[in-house]
């Protein structure tokens, strides 16, 4: 069962979702299977429209994360979207842009210890891999 997972950036902003049933204030990059007959690049376009109403205009691969749920390969990228604000329906709570600051803030916090600011995913996830590589990419912008 493969699925995408994908970090989405636009004007040195990357977009970031949560889910209800998650920690308070824990973000992540987007996520979804693949179905029948798409390619990698239409599951990623898909996935974050349907999510998010964000519309990407490229996507490229990045490496991939065995994923036991319920047991495949979860494939990571990298997109670039248009100018849309994020609008979510009953799959996310939220969905929002964080600037380069906020990532900075969120990656530096291990535990949820002042109540402030957003949580990244675990540092064992593919999530948290593509959240920091987007971090270092855009370090000097």
């Amino acid at each position: 069962d493969p699925a995408i997972i994908v970090a989405v950036e636009n004007r040195g902003r990357l977009l970031l979702g949560r889910q209800a049933t998650w920690a308070a204030r824990r973000y992540s990059v987007l996520a979804g299977f693949v179905e029948p007959g798409e390619t990698l690049e239409q599951t990623v376009a898909r996935e974050v429209f349907e999510e998010t109403r964000v519309r990407v205009l490229h996507s490229s691969y990045l490496g991939a994360q065995p994923w036991p749920f319920p047991g495949g390969l979860m494939l990571g990228f990298s997109a670039v979207a248009q100018d849309d604000e994020p609008v979510v329906d009953d799959e996310l709570e939220d969905a929002r842009w964080f600037s380069h600051a906020e990532i900075g803030a969120a990656l530096q916090r291990e535990v949820d210890d002042d109540g402030v600011g957003i949580l990244p995913p675990p540092r064992i996830s593919i999530a948290r891999s593509l959240i920091e590589h987007w971090y270092h990419r855009h370090a000097t912008d």
